[in-house]
């Protein structure tokens, strides 16, 4: 989403780091001294620049506990500036969850800091889609779920676990998605749960690890323990810990705990791309849709509805059926739709109603959006499905979804 990205210190405007898409050259030093030197500018006159637009980019700056300013470019697709400024507010925060906030509001050493917070940068350029694929949970602050008929029986498998880690958070991570969780987990904040799923999808693969992390909204000052286990290709169990048990104790009852579970595992990993029941057959002119509970901070999508990957329609590729639901979600959220993504709502609070459903149609697709109590649903259909039986169809949907048992969003 965004092609680069500027972290300076505030004060003295000294770049602590800059990423920059791979098929980018670096930003001049001269270039990132005016961008930065425009907004101090506005700032030494009472006016707060947060963005621009050019005829081809967005600029977007934010300034964070008077120590940290960032900056994004990115191209221009006439978005509201919310979903940008959720982006730099999660790369702020994934500074926080790996050095801790006082470590980046009290920097007493810059170049210190510059080294320490190279830690960072995976999440960093996972979170701004620069090193692999850009996700849902980034732009809707919802943490991504596969809703699998299995789900009930590894919840009792990740509850023994957790309980033997002495902890009260615990995590089942399939494919990059959450299917189970405890509840403590889910009672952490959209940040931290978005944040957490990112960093686990930014690391190398490897049989275990032991992170010291902050929880930015929970526990900013006081690390904790993220210990997660490889289960196998793709399934990692995660729990948060305090100073015990060790890495070296936890590890010998993996295979105690979870091998029962491994038919589960292996079914539930077969359901990734699609991510929902098998048994739940939506309308066949339904190329991709995305579930978003503003309550729970969870959202749950799929690009492959029909479980054959077949469908009548094959004018849009799976990445662009991910593209066309991104964009639909983007263009709704922060114009028509507040959501859980900080600032969508001021938007939409300046019209005189609120908007429950929309929708666009071009030559290749046609997209629909609905809110009803704290869900909102984003479908894309084939460019052949009827204008009015969107409507009807997108109701249906709404209601097998969160009516079926084995789906939590």
């Amino acid at each position: 989403m965004a092609s680069y990205l500027v972290c300076l210190t505030t004060a003295g405007g000294v770049p602590l780091f800059t990423r920059t898409a791979d098929d980018l050259k670096p930003l001049p030093f001269p270039v990132i001294g005016s961008l930065n030197g425009v907004h101090m500018f506005g700032s030494s006159h009472d006016v707060t620049l947060q963005s621009t637009v050019t005829e081809d980019a967005k600029i977007v700056w934010r300034v964070f506990h008077d120590s940290v300013t960032l900056i994004a470019i990115a191209q221009n697709d006439d978005a509201d500036d919310c979903h940008y400024s959720n982006l730099l507010n999660l790369v702020f925060n994934a500074m926080v969850l790996l050095v801790g906030i006082e470590e980046v509001i009290n920097m007493k050493n810059v170049e210190k800091f510059k080294k320490e917070i190279k830690v960072c940068y995976n999440l960093v350029d996972r979170i701004l889609g620069i090193k692999g694929s850009w996700g849902f949970c980034q732009l809707t602050n919802a943490v991504e779920i596969i809703a699998a008929p299995e789900n009930a029986v590894l919840q009792n498998f990740l509850d023994a676990f957790t309980e033997a880690a002495e902890s009260v958070y615990g995590c089942l991570f399939i494919d990059g998605k959450v299917a189970v969780a405890t509840k403590k987990w889910w009672s952490l904040s959209a940040n931290e749960l978005v944040l957490l799923s990112l960093l686990l999808s930014s690391l190398t693969p490897c049989t275990s690890r032991d992170i010291p992390v902050y929880l930015p909204d929970s526990h900013p000052t006081v690390p904790h323990r993220l210990m997660t286990f490889q289960l196998t290709r793709g399934i990692e169990v995660c729990v948060i810990c305090g100073p015990s048990p060790s890495l070296t104790e936890l590890e010998p009852e993996i295979l105690r705990f979870w091998k029962p579970s491994y038919d589960s595992l292996r079914s539930v990993l077969k359901l990734s791309s699609r991510n929902f029941p098998t048994n739940l057959a939506l309308d066949h002119n339904t190329l991709g849709f995305l579930l978003i509970n503003k309550e729970t901070n969870r959202c749950l999508c799929s690009i492959s509805p029909t479980f054959n990957g077949g469908h009548p329609d094959e004018t849009l590729s799976p990445s662009q059926r991910k593209e066309v639901l991104m964009s639909f979600y983007k263009r709704m959220v922060g114009t028509f739709f507040s959501s859980v993504v900080p600032g969508s709502e001021s938007g939409p609070s300046e019209f005189s109603h609120q908007a429950m459903e929309s929708y666009i149609t071009t030559e290749t697709h046609k997209c629909y959006a609905m809110m009803s109590g704290p869900h909102q649903l984003f479908m894309v259909y084939g460019e052949v499905i009827p204008t009015y039986a969107m409507r009807s169809i997108t109701q249906k949907t709404l209601s097998l979804l969160t009516k079926d048992r084995n789906i939590s969003v």
